[in-house]
């Protein structure tokens, strides 16, 4: 067993992402929600405590990596989970330009000199090279920089409270004497919008559930919003009673080191600012880490070109990590590290992320009913965590539709490329009859392009896969067939039953088998019987024995009996 982390390591993974926010969304729910900040920020919280029910039920019943696109692919169609997972990369890209962009700005905060955008180019190709070389996420960097974070955030909340016994509540009362645009509610709710990216890396631990001792990632969860809830909402109270709400927004991209200024002095601008670099950085790689399991999955499940999970000596995909780099370069151009559009095209994705989980809770109750898991979220509480995060991404748009327009610009071409991979041997074939109306069938040319087209649709339909069936009846290997027809591209399966010592085969199974092989003749379907017992080391074994990745085998959903616990079979998948 490889060595997993502890509550304090798991948590400053995720913490030092999803805390890193704590430095611009103060500034943020401030632009939109003036005096009330706090408040929307508040109303952030409790849709968080929602999530944490969500997420703790979903990843308890399937506790793999990959977040909502793992929660979508063992409980839904695999175009659904591609498309949360296009929605995942965005949401890395735009948290990396965002992350690398502020923690420039706070280091120019230290030295004037330093060109920003150019600056933060570099401090990407930094993590870039950084894990092409194969340098992850180290637990005690990350550890080191999250409590180096939250002492510092507590040493500013200490020394602001120290202000305010000495200077008196003047400015406070004063910023909330001052005239608000349109009504209360309206503040509230367009602060509510912004301040929702206040919670981006709640979905980061779900991302290495894995890597976690039992019982870590809902503590990792309740962690997370702890900091959340007691820092988002205390910081904005504490920057609207110490300065105006004209001069909040003249800093609005370094509020924090402004804020340690004017209540500690130098020494604690100088604290805070070292700390948003750090933290900052240690967003931009979790990033890169993040986004390359992610797409190293989805090509491993064919979603992506197979070509990415070429490695160096190292054992790094860097075609990933170069790909990731360069999406990076050109929104933070398009942008010019604008925080406003970088946190709306962010915010857009990671709030449809979060919708999109959410679904994956809704199915996962329909769908994977006997999954044992160790808590359930609500009804009631699922009907209003996407309410309100629903009501957050409408806000969102409202308020800057033209980042709308960027977020799309991004995401059609990410579909286009995904739905190439789930559809090409349609494609492939409908290109192969174009040609056969614009070519004479007579020409070379012809015979070459019809010979490659034909073999490459071949290659692509030769993958095998496997269903593991425990005796099932006709109507469940029905459905498995259904949905590799409709969800795999392949003409090969292999149903394949592990027979206990002293056990033999059912006779209606292989009757029920040769029915469904003449039902589907696009499908040869081949039945083998496997003697010994159905556990994890028979999985690798018949992975290895038929040359078939554990990803690209398949079994119905375990019941409260089953001796293995989903996370142990490896990548198997469930279908049924």
């Amino acid at each position: 067993m490889k060595k997993r982390l502890n509550q304090l390591a798991a948590t400053a993974i995720c913490g030092n992402d999803i805390s890193s926010s704590c430095l611009y969304v103060s500034a943020l729910a401030i632009v939109y929600a003036g005096q009330y900040a706090w408040i929307s920020l508040l109303i952030v919280a409790l849709i968080l405590f929602l999530f944490r029910k969500i997420y703790g039920e979903v990843v308890g019943a399937l506790p793999l990596n990959g977040g909502a696109y793992n929660a979508l692919l063992n409980t839904t169609k695999k175009s659904t989970a591609s498309f949360a997972a296009a929605l995942t990369v965005l949401s890395y890209m735009a948290t990396a330009v965002i992350s690398a962009s502020e923690s420039v700005k706070y280091a120019h905060s230290l030295w004037n000199g330093i060109p920003i955008v150019y600056t933060t180019i570099g401090l990407l190709a930094l993590f870039m090279i950084i894990v092409i070389l194969g340098i992850g996420e180290s637990s005690k960097v990350a550890i080191a920089i999250f409590i180096f974070h939250l002492t510092s955030l507590t040493l500013l909340c200490v020394f602001c409270g120290i202000y305010l016994f000495q200077n008196g509540y003047e400015n406070l009362i004063a910023n909330f004497k001052n005239p608000i645009e349109g009504s209360i509610t309206t503040a509230l709710f367009f602060g509510f919008a912004a301040a929702m990216l206040g919670i981006s890396g709640f979905e980061s631990s779900a991302n290495y559930v894995e890597e976690q001792k039992p019982g870590v990632f809902p503590k990792t969860l309740r962690n997370m919003w702890v900091i959340v809830t007691i820092f988002n909402p205390l910081l904005a109270f504490l920057a609207l009673a110490i300065i105006p709400i004209s001069v909040i927004g003249n800093h609005e991209e370094t509020l924090l080191s402004f804020l340690g200024q004017t209540a500690g002095g130098n020494w604690l601008f100088y604290i805070i600012s070292i700390d948003a670099v750090l933290v900052l950085s240690g967003a931009v790689l979790t990033s890169f880490v993040g986004v390359g399991g992610l797409v190293e999955r989805m090509a491993l499940d064919r979603i992506l070109p197979k070509f990415l999970l070429e490695r160096n000596k190292r054992g790094s995909s860097y075609l990933i990590s170069i790909t990731f780099f360069l999406l990076c370069i050109t929104i933070l151009t398009i942008t010019q590290g604008n925080l406003k559009a970088l946190a709306g095209v962010y915010t857009i994705a990671f709030l449809s992320v979060m919708i999109l989980f959410a679904v994956g809770n809704i199915l996962l109750k329909i769908n994977r009913k006997q999954l044992p898991r160790p808590e359930k979220a609500s009804v009631g509480a699922l009907i209003l965590a996407i309410t309100g995060v629903l009501l957050a991404l409408i806000g969102n748009i409202v308020l800057n539709p033209p980042y709308l327009i960027i977020f799309m610009e991004y995401l059609i071409p990410t579909l286009l490329i995904v739905g190439f991979m789930l559809f090409r041997i349609q494609i492939l074939r409908g290109f192969l009859q174009f040609i056969k109306y614009i070519i004479p069938t007579n020409l070379p040319i012809f015979e070459k392009l019809n010979k490659k087209l034909l073999l490459t649709i071949h290659h692509i339909n030769n993958q095998e896969f496997v269903f593991f069936t425990n005796h099932d009846d006709v109507s469940t290997l029905n459905k498995v067939l259904q949905y590799i027809q409709k969800n795999e591209h392949t003409k090969r399966l292999k149903i394949v039953t592990v027979l206990k010592p002293d056990y033999v085969t059912p006779k209606n199974l292989q009757s029920d088998i040769a029915v469904l092989d003449r039902a589907y003749p696009e499908i040869h379907i081949e039945f083998i019987e496997e003697h010994g017992h159905f556990n994890p080391e028979k999985i690798k074994e018949l992975s290895e024995k038929y040359n078939i990745p554990i990803n690209f085998m398949f079994i119905g959903s375990p019941g409260e009996t089953f001796p293995y616990k989903i996370q142990d079979l490896g990548d198997v998948r469930l279908i049924i």
